[in-house]
């Protein structure tokens, strides 16, 4: 039986770098560096999210506005459908769903506020472990 993405925020955390709505896609894009991450969840002031901003929008934001975009705010070109899991959701069905979507992160809410966020590289991670303690428990079981 997979985990669950609560188990993946247990061993990983639950710190998520977010920004507000207005802040502009120059500062989401210098946020997205000096992190070194590949996506920004935006928040409202009360914590729901209302969006996210990834490498993807920002590369589309400049093919499309060039650098002139820069200045306009995150809200003009992030996602506002913004898929989500929550803490139950288990790893093969947001490897379903991360697949179908064609998603690289997903926020995890959690009371209706940001709760977390999970990376594909978090779903394959979990997932090897998991093949690995099968692989083990196989050979265990074989040598018995």
């Amino acid at each position: 039986m997979s985990e669950t993405v609560k188990a993946i925020l247990d061993r990983k955390g639950r710190e998520v770098v977010t920004l507000a709505p207005q802040a502009s896609i120059g500062e989401a894009a210098t946020t997205l560096n000096e992190h070194r991450i590949g996506a920004i969840v935006v928040t409202g002031v009360d914590g729901a999210i209302v969006g996210i901003f990834t490498e993807r929008d920002l590369v589309r934001a400049v093919a499309q506005s060039g650098a002139g975009c820069l200045t306009q705010p995150v809200s003009s070109i992030m996602t506002s459908s913004v898929k989500r899991c929550s803490e139950d959701t288990r790893v093969n069905e947001l490897m379903e769903v991360m697949t179908a979507g064609r998603f690289r992160h997903l926020p995890v809410e959690h009371g209706g506020k940001l709760g977390g966020i999970v990376s594909i590289g978090d779903v394959v991670k979990s997932r090897m472990s998991e093949v690995e303690r099968e692989a083990a428990d196989i050979k265990a079981y074989i040598a018995s």
